[in-house]
């Protein structure tokens, strides 16, 4: 039995709710206490699970466990991303039921000791907050509104239960639905929900309530390109049942951008070097040009790849400082090494086993492009995480 199976023993708390924060330090003292009001009449506990924030958000939390003994902080560090965090904060956690929430206030104190209080009474597994119940405001605004509802559409087809809002932040579960689900979470990205309800081997008994989002009491929206990727990337490991991880398709999409550097690198060198072939006196230079313009495309598009990996596929493990240049040395290094490899298995398949020219250097770059995932993985992207 893991340690995770264990904590809701004798005097655990009834409901453990967790904050991820980065950040937060204009909000978060005012949604602790928000929330512990909510929830008066309830045994309770409150875990703030901080990203290293270098504002005043731990100096917060710290001066609020000192008044409440029912709120604790816990700290990670070399690590981002609010499924992880979640992830690592229910882990931690002792209650019977375990929920999440945003640090910045929008998520109402009122529908969360709504769920809480269904949840325990119902006796379902899930209880979520949902900004699709009905017609009333989301408040969101109507560009963000219409890409939710899109991903909400798609999100479906990965689920098993017909949530109206699988994108929410805020929601209480069971300890042991979560448990069901645990061995196949991914933790990529900000869209937890969707990890769960598509991980867990039972459809839950769930119920909703209804709620808008409040306006942000502090801290940034987190929502960019990079939330919309690790969703999308998140949705094909759910729906190829983990053959293909989000991570690695994250890692392949950044991959498939690194060749258009590379082409485009090479257009330009070509243009600035280009000599007249034709006539003897060039004939070397032209094959010098060659391998300058080659190398350096080769370069440039390991370089970017390193650095697009470094903000959107690795973000939770993102490099800096020295870290970051003994990295991009070890993510050269694993993907010359996938270069040899993918030259050595096209010649093989092409010419001693016979494969079609196309389908041989198609198989290599495949092979070549996992190499270069678990290489990566190895040699660049290897931090001990800590807590």
């Amino acid at each position: 039995m893991s340690d995770v199976d264990t904590k809701a023993g004798p005097g655990a708390p009834d409901l453990s709710m967790i904050i991820c924060t980065l950040n937060e330090g204009a909000a978060i003292r005012n949604v602790v206490t928000e929330i512990c009001e909510a929830l008066t009449g309830i045994d309770y506990e409150i875990i703030v699970l901080d990203d290293d924030s270098k504002d005043q958000t731990q100096s917060e939390v710290l001066d609020l466990a000192k008044i409440n003994p029912r709120v604790h902080l816990h700290v990670r560090y070399n690590e981002r991303g609010l499924s992880s965090a979640a992830i690592m904060g229910w882990d931690h956690a002792r209650g019977r039921y375990l929920g999440v929430m945003d640090g910045d206030g929008q998520h109402d104190p009122k529908a969360i000791r709504e769920m809480a209080d269904k949840i325990m009474a119902e006796k379902k597994d899930l209880m979520c907050v949902s900004r699709y119940l009905g017609d009333a405001d989301t408040g969101l605004s109507w560009f963000r509104d219409l890409g939710s509802r899109a991903a909400t559409a798609v999100s479906g087809l990965v689920l098993k239960a017909p949530l109206t809002d699988p994108l929410s932040g805020c929601f209480i579960m069971t300890r042991e639905w979560y448990l069901n689900a645990r061995p196949k979470l991914t933790g990529v990205g900000f869209k937890i929900l969707v990890d769960l309800v598509a991980s867990a081997s039972i459809r839950p008994k769930f119920g909703e309530v209804k709620a808008a989002l409040r306006q942000r009491q502090g801290g940034e929206s987190k929502l960019d390109i990079r939330v919309v990727l690790d969703l999308a990337a998140l949705l094909v490991e759910k729906a190829t049942n983990g053959f293909l991880s989000a991570r690695f398709v994250l890692f392949g999409v950044v991959g498939v951008s690194g060749v258009f550097v590379y082409a485009l690198v090479l257009a330009l060198s070509h243009e600035i070097t280009r000599v007249d072939g034709g006539m003897s006196l060039y004939r070397y230079q032209v094959r010098f040009d060659d391998i300058i313009n080659y190398g350096l495309a080769i370069w440039l598009s390991m370089t970017w790849n390193f650095y697009i990996n470094n903000i959107i596929t690795f973000r939770d493990k993102r490099l800096s400082g020295w870290p970051m240049v003994t990295g991009l040395i070890g993510f050269y290094f694993a993907c010359s090494i996938g270069a040899l490899l993918s030259l050595g298995v096209a010649i093989l398949l092409k010419d001693y086993l016979g494969i079609h020219w196309f389908a041989a250097g198609v198989s290599a770059a495949l092979l070549s492009g996992v190499w270069n995932y678990w290489g990566a993985k190895a040699f660049a992207w290897n931090r001990k995480k800590g807590v």
